[in-house]
């Protein structure tokens, strides 16, 4: 029997990304000073700092480590699943529809973003926009986005990724760089605050997820480019 201990620490004291620190330090300067001026607005400040520390966590994840496994890339919940006309900017080959698994990142999400599947960096494509809400499907070519396209190990194609900006988002950070080898599960990004990403799986490939799931990112298995299971369907229970 494998067994694996998780302390305390890893719940409630996660890593936080490097892009956190200073939001987070303007929260506790925020604080300090609320405190000094009205001592009631001291438990709402500190409230605060919790969210901005919960939202920019980067916490460790158990990434499941078998060839041609798709794993969500954003925290949050699947929005939309089905076949669509990739932007064009992505270039993908071949073109043509692809299904589109859409993942809705909240406030209250982890924000961090994390590489599918392992592959090379094709491209990195980024589009000025708007910033209409995430959840709307124009989103997808209306909204300021960065797009990843992944050349994949083997004959299985091409797998792109978009990080969408949302209604309160304004901020789209890509640690990548074209020609990098990326592994699955690997932190890649980040969006703040409230955004999508979008995932187009390579021809052929059925989706695992279905709308309303909660995702996990660089855990929850998205898609299986090894396995001919068809799409998964889902119930609300």
């Amino acid at each position: 029997m494998r067994r694996f201990d998780i302390g305390w620490k890893t719940y409630l004291l996660p890593e936080l990304h490097p892009e956190g620190w200073r939001f987070l330090a303007v929260f506790i300067a925020a604080t300090l000073g609320l405190w000094l001026l009205w001592d009631w607005l001291l438990i709402p400040a500190l409230m605060a700092c919790v969210w901005c520390f919960f939202f920019f966590r980067n916490p460790k994840r158990m990434v499941p480590d078998r060839d041609g496994l798709v794993v969500t890339p954003a925290s949050g919940i699947v929005q939309m699943v089905g076949e669509v006309d990739p932007p064009a900017e992505l270039n993908l080959d071949p073109p043509g529809p692809r299904q589109r698994i859409s993942v809705f990142m909240s406030v209250f999400d982890c924000h961090v973003n994390r590489a599918p599947i392992a592959g090379t960096v094709k491209d990195i494509v980024y589009s000025k926009g708007k910033f209409v809400n995430a959840t709307l499907d124009k989103a997808s070519e209306d909204n300021e986005r960065n797009s990843v396209v992944l050349d994949l190990h083997g004959e299985r194609g091409q797998l792109a990724f978009v990080q969408i900006a949302g209604l309160v988002a304004r901020r789209i950070r890509c640690d990548l760089t074209k020609g990098q080898l990326v592994l699955t599960g690997e932190v890649m990004g980040l969006i703040r605050f409230g955004s999508r990403l979008d995932i187009y799986l390579p021809p052929g490939a059925a989706p695992l997820v279905a709308p309303g799931q909660n995702c996990v990112s660089g855990e929850t298995v998205i898609a299986d480019l090894a396995s001919s299971e068809p799409e998964r369907p889902g119930v609300l229970r």
